[in-house]
């Protein structure tokens, strides 16, 4: 081959290669040109997309969170209805122990109302049997024959009569009667003393049973005389009733008569008349 023909034919190919590479070039650019609107949109989406799922993220961030607030005020909502359960049941079970108690209180009560009662009755019965004991030792020789009848003892011997928890004998025998120291020496000899008046009820008492005999002078001999020029009882308090005649006798030794003004019928009597007496004692058994 020719040189000259080579080198003609690579100046040729030169000049055709410089023809085309242009165009070459102005085809790529025009290809990546024609491909960017699509990577636009591409990225578009792809920024909608991760908007939505950060948004998506953010509400499902905000719902858990709203849940998790549920959630606590729900079990906070559960502890308090455990506490209130708890609560009731202890309430129940105090208002149990309260009833309880208050029963008890109750049946406690009721005993110690029945203890005091049977304290006091054990007392009276206490009192009564010393009482009773005193009465007994005054006698030098207790008669039971006459205080106690088919095996039950009476306040009161045979013939006496009870009023205001004491006795009292009338003394209804016929002449001789007993001079007002012979009757308190008599009354002595039972344990115990012509009568001492106390009270306008005992005063009415002994006049209902007084009775009139032999003669308006005579009457019934009280535990009353005259010493220091005042009206003393035998069991030495001075006398404060003074139910004197406002005429009659004159005499150391007070005497009742019957059938006259209830606060007006003791009459002072010489001592030496003989006349009918009373007797008074405590009682051998206490009447309530």
């Amino acid at each position: 081959m020719d040189p000259c023909e080579k080198e003609g034919d690579a100046t040729v190919y030169a000049v055709v290669k410089h023809k085309n590479a242009p165009v070459t070039a102005s085809n790529g650019e025009a290809a990546a040109r024609s491909h960017f609107p699509v990577l636009w949109v591409c990225l578009g989406i792809l920024s909608v997309l991760l908007v939505l799922c950060i948004s998506v993220i953010i509400y499902i961030s905000v719902l858990m969170d709203k849940q998790k607030a549920n959630l606590k005020d729900l079990e906070e909502e559960i502890q308090q209805l455990t506490e209130k359960s708890v609560i009731q049941e202890e309430t129940e079970r105090l208002i149990t122990e309260k009833s309880v108690l208050k029963r008890e209180m109750e049946q406690l009560i009721t005993e110690r109302n029945t203890l005091k009662k049977e304290t006091e009755r054990l007392s009276r019965a206490a009192e009564n049997a010393n009482h009773t004991m005193g009465v007994i030792l005054k006698f030098k020789s207790f008669p039971v024959n006459k205080y106690c009848l088919e095996k039950k003892c009476q306040p009161c011997q045979k013939g006496w009569i009870l009023f205001q928890k004491k006795c009292y004998l009338f003394y209804d025998e016929n002449s001789p009667w007993k001079t007002w120291e012979q009757s308190q020496k008599l009354c002595q000899d039972t344990a115990a003393d012509l009568v001492v008046v106390n009270s306008p009820q005992e005063q009415e008492f002994i006049s209902q049973h007084i009775k009139y005999y032999f003669d308006k002078h005579h009457g019934y001999w009280l535990g009353l005389h005259k010493s220091d020029e005042k009206w003393r009882w035998v069991d030495g308090r001075n006398d404060t009733l003074g139910y004197w005649m406002t005429i009659g006798s004159s005499g150391p030794c007070g005497l009742i008569l019957p059938q006259r003004n209830l606060t007006a019928n003791w009459d002072p009597a010489q001592c030496h008349f003989e006349n009918k007496f009373i007797c008074e004692s405590e009682a051998l058994i206490k009447s309530d």
